[in-house]
């Protein structure tokens, strides 16, 4: 079957792994259907093993990469938000720089739009890992069907955002990402079902995301704790939620930014997911 041609939207900042981005770049490389084109945005300065890294794919792959170069680090939403205008093609399937898709994830994605003409983005499962794919921690399963998503969006992320691949023209028409630190992902969805966007997820788990005690860290402590409930807020303001949404999940994450490190690390990967 002939698949449309579609991007990948990636955003890289400096404190990411040359390795890590060395891995997801082979897995784009591994893909039963290949992108058409990767769009990179440098979300502010990047180290010189990165670039280099970069460079090494743009000679091996000239006309394959797109590099979009933000002077100062504006932050994921909005690297996100320069990048989608830029993408050339309408399917746009997002990867986050330390993750690796499976070798058929965007053909059954390709395939789901293919099936669903009025869908407007789809993600799936992920399983995540620490150091090597074989060292599973946990798995992350989200709803499936439009409905499904968009009463479990009122709580929490109905989407992986690693693993979604939208239509460009739906995530403009939303308002496209804007800048909400821990939540650039839930704003947009909440956005996009209010304008009428068609949802759906694959029941397979199609990447595998990093994470572990760095991930943990990242999820804790009052500032985390101050962000989640900024960003909470905002998403109160758009009338997607009610407030009794809005205070149990703030709740729930008032304790769990501010357990001992190992505890959260038990919550994520046995009871959060």
């Amino acid at each position: 079957m002939e698949y449309p041609k579609f991007s990948v939207l990636m955003s890289l900042y400096i404190k990411e792994k040359k390795e890590y981005f060395d891995e997801c770049m082979r897995s784009m490389l591994r893909q039963t259907v290949l992108p058409n084109e990767i769009v990179i945005v440098f979300d502010g300065p990047i180290s010189k093993e990165l670039n280099d890294c970069v460079r090494h794919y743009i000679q091996l792959y000239p006309n394959w990469i797109k590099i979009i170069k933000n002077e100062k680090n504006k932050g994921l939403g909005l690297a996100l938000a320069d990048g989608v205008p830029e993408c050339t093609y309408e399917l746009i399937a997002r990867m986050d720089t330390d993750d690796i898709a499976r070798s058929d994830r965007f053909e059954k994605q390709l395939q789901m739009f293919a099936d669903n003409p009025d869908l407007d983005i789809c993600g799936s499962h992920i399983i995540e890992f620490e150091g090597d794919i074989s060292n599973v921690l946990s798995k992350r399963d989200v709803p499936l069907t439009h409905d499904e998503i968009a009463k479990y969006q009122k709580q929490r992320s109905a989407f992986n955002h690693m693993t979604v691949m939208y239509k460009k023209d739906t995530v403009l028409k939303a308002g496209n990402y804007e800048h909400c630190p821990l939540m650039e992902d839930d704003m947009l969805w909440i956005r996009m079902l209010q304008a009428g966007a068609k949802c759906a997820n694959i029941d397979d788990y199609l990447v595998y995301a990093r994470t572990g005690y760095a991930m943990i860290e990242r999820r804790g402590g009052f500032s985390y704790y101050k962000k989640y409930k900024n960003g909470r807020k905002k998403i109160l303001d758009t009338g997607y939620i009610s407030k009794w949404d809005y205070y149990k999940t703030v709740f729930v994450q008032f304790i769990v930014s501010l357990i001992p490190k190992k505890i959260r690390l038990i919550l994520f990967t046995n009871l959060l997911r």
